[in-house]
């Protein structure tokens, strides 16, 4: 009986400490609250999953505890018990998997007005690119990265040349206008998330990867490597100064273009309208 009571109070415990945990995911600062639904339906099914499998043990341990003259029945399979049980599964995973995979199709799915912002990583720091007043980044390639040209950007590219560059600073982007973030690294495997946009992807050496997301609220937000990546893994952080347009733009033309870095004229970064 002990092991019965033992087994209920971790249902009940599990329970309580759900509804009343602390530690909880952080307010949402962008679209994707289609993934915070999902966690909840995952909780819900996995949660009355757990419970019921815990439940059930107890109810065996005390069913079938050991009794004087009771001798223990064998029965190798029972079709009708298996047929439940393989049935009752496959709803429980698909009504995990179909709401992932609309999401995933909506997180994938770039909206034509969404402005692309490139994110290059390497060990242990985060940099930055923008279109400039043409509205389009430059080409790129790994094999053009030097200490002059950290991104590889392709100097041939005259798209390129008014491209912002942001190194060892914060990124800047607009509230309530939709990003398409492209993903480059240049030595590992990393990740870039951000928790409070409920968004992030792994970066993977020799690979372009993306997302899109849309920033709902202004302020400062903490950017982390999700992926393991080093012994400075832990300090691979930066932010994101989510801003009104006016504040955007006014820090957007106070940033250096590629020409300029490279040694040409500086060109005037003014974005170019969706």
């Amino acid at each position: 009986m002990a092991i019965v009571i033992v087994l209920i109070l971790v249902v009940v415990g599990s329970v309580l400490f759900h509804a009343f945990s602390p530690w909880w995911w952080t307010p949402i600062a962008s679209n994707w609250g289609y993934i915070d639904t999902t966690l909840v339906i995952t909780f819900w099914i996995t949660g009355a999953v757990f419970g019921a499998v815990i439940l059930f043990m107890a109810f065996c341990v005390w069913r079938y505890r050991h009794k004087p003259g009771r001798v223990a029945e064998f029965e190798p399979e029972n079709k009708r018990l298996e047929l439940w049980l393989t049935v009752v599964t496959g709803l429980g995973v698909a009504a995990m998997l179909a709401p992932g995979l609309i999401v995933w199709k909506q997180y994938v799915t770039v909206p034509d007005e969404a402005t692309e912002v490139e994110v290059f990583a390497q060990q242990w720091s985060w940099s930055f690119r923008l279109p400039g007043a043409d509205g389009q980044l430059g080409r790129s390639n790994a094999r053009l990265i030097s200490a002059d040209n950290p991104l590889g950007i392709d100097p041939r590219d005259a798209a390129g040349q008014d491209d912002v560059i942001v190194e060892n600073e914060d990124l800047h982007l607009p509230r309530g206008k939709p990003v398409k973030m492209l993903l480059r690294s240049a030595d590992v495997l990393h990740d870039f998330y951000v928790p409070e946009f409920r968004a992030k992807m792994d970066m993977v050496p020799g690979m372009i990867t993306y997302f899109w997301f849309t920033p709902i609220r202004t302020g400062e937000f903490e950017i982390l490597c999700a992926e393991l990546c080093g012994v400075g893994h832990g300090y691979m952080r930066g932010y994101v100064q989510i801003e009104e347009e006016d504040a955007y733009q006014d820090w957007l033309t106070e940033m250096p273009t590629f020409a300029a870095l490279s040694g040409g004229p500086r060109i005037r970064t003014v974005s170019a309208e969706p």
